[in-house]
Formats: structure tokens, C-alpha cells, sequence
């Protein structure tokens, strides 16, 4: 299968090094020369190529974004910070009859901290003395605080019916890959689930096994789907 890459940052690169492996052959790779405000999907681009791996910047995740959908690529989305406007590319991806798997993490370790802390937070709904807080950690360059797999842990709390406010906290430094913390808090005990990454290829096996998964299909869907977590 043919396999567009969207950004060519360091997990851009690491898409295009890894995709073989994955039974892709990369059709092209468009980055911030080749694709301003999206201008680079056409569809002589796009010609036999089911999906696009996506690791850009949220200004052009918008913009090409709904030009693949429009020519029927399919998309796995990992840029953060353009969730505001959700609605918007739900609605490209409906009209172009693709498929889109998006999520803030793709390892296999992240998207099981997202099911455990949902089910934490339902068991201590009810226990009024434990608040929750995240925590999470990335390198110095990171530019979106807090991190997106942050912002969707808190959403997996509050989805749990956890009824009381859920603390983030960021930390940016040195070359941290990322590590999440989420912390139940009581008046004697402290629950916490960690995730740590040790390697951003993770983040790209992910990615790949993803677009793997989605081609063929239609609708959107989270790597939770994809890795058949509940």
C-alpha cells in the first residue's frame, strides 16, 4: 500500500524510516515547504494512496486535513492543539467517506493508562476524600502545555463520572520523551498510574499499525478502537 506522510519533523522521519515494515511504500512526504495551508494535496499526490500518516502542526493538520478527506484518504492524526475545531474535521471525514483514526498518544502503553484511569476514576467516584491530578513531562521543545495525552486522561476521568476537578500539572525539560502521571489522592494512601516513554518510535509503530487498521474503513475512530481496548 501506498503511504502519504503529513510533516517531516522527528516523527515525520520516523513514519517514513519505519513504514516498510508496516507494508507501506511512501508515496510522498509533504512538509512545511511543500504544503502550506495545505496546498500540497492534489490529487495527482494522492493518486493510489489510501492513507496519510499525519505528525505536523495543528495549523496544518485543519488546513489538509479536509482536502484528503475530500479525495477519499483515509487519516491517522497525531497533532494536538486544533481539538476546539473537532467538529469541523468530523464532518470533512463523513463527506469524503474516509476513515480517521486520531489520537494525543499511539503507544499501546498510553492508550491502556487512558482505559485504567477511567475505570479508577468510576471506583472512586464515590469516595469523596480522593482528588485526582496528572502530571506529565516532555522535553524542552514540546510546544502544547498541558500535552495532549493529558488533556484526553482527564477527559477519560470525567467520562468515568468522576465528579470532583481533575489537577494537571507540566513539566518541560531537558529531552524527555514523555511520562504520564495520574494520582488519586486521599487523607492516608495515593493511588498512581505511570506510563513512561522510553522511545518516540513507539509513537510511530503505533501511528503505522494504525493506518494499517483503518484503511478500508469509514468513520472516527481512536486508537482504542484500534487496539480493541474497552
Amino acid at each position: 500500500m501506498r503511504l502519504l506522510v503529513i510533516g517531516h519533523g522527528r516523527m515525520g522521519r520516523l513514519v517514513e524510516t519505519l513504514a516498510p515494515a508496516y507494508g507501506f511504500e511512501v508515496a510522498g512526504v509533504l512538509d512545511r515547504a511543500s504544503n502550506a495551508d495545505g496546498r500540497g494535496v492534489t490529487a495527482d499526490v494522492c493518486q493510489d494512496v489510501p492513507v496519510a500518516v499525519d505528525f505536523s502542526t495543528a495549523e496544518t493538520t485543519l488546513a489538509t486535513a479536509p482536502r484528503l478527506a475530500a479525495l477519499g484518504v483515509s487519516l491517522v492524526v497525531g497533532t494536538t492543539g486544533w481539538q476546539a475545531r473537532e467538529s469541523e474535521l468530523r464532518e470533512a471525514v463523513a463527506r469524503g467517506g474516509a476513515g480517521a483514526v486520531v489520537a494525543a498518544n499511539f503507544s499501546l502503553g498510553a492508550n491502556v493508562l487512558d482505559a485504567l484511569s477511567e475505570t479508577a476514576g468510576r471506583l472512586l467516584a464515590g469516595a469523596e476524600a480522593f482528588a485526582a491530578f496528572i502530571h506529565e513531562a516532555h522535553h524542552a521543545a514540546k510546544k502544547d502545555v498541558p500535552s495532549g495525552t493529558a488533556l484526553a486522561l482527564r477527559r477519560a476521568i470525567e467520562r468515568s463520572g468522576f465528579p470532583r476537578p481533575v489537577d494537571i500539572s507540566s513539566t518541560r525539560a531537558g529531552f524527555i520523551p514523555g511520562t504520564h502521571t495520574v494520582g488519586f489522592d486521599g487523607q492516608a494512601e495515593t493511588l498512581e498510574l505511570v506510563h513512561t516513554v522510553r522511545d518516540r518510535a513507539t509513537f510511530a509503530h503505533g501511528a503505522l499499525a494504525a493506518a494499517r487498521w483503518v484503511v478500508g474503513r469509514k468513520g472516527w475512530f481512536t486508537m482504542r478502537d484500534v487496539l480493541a481496548i474497552g
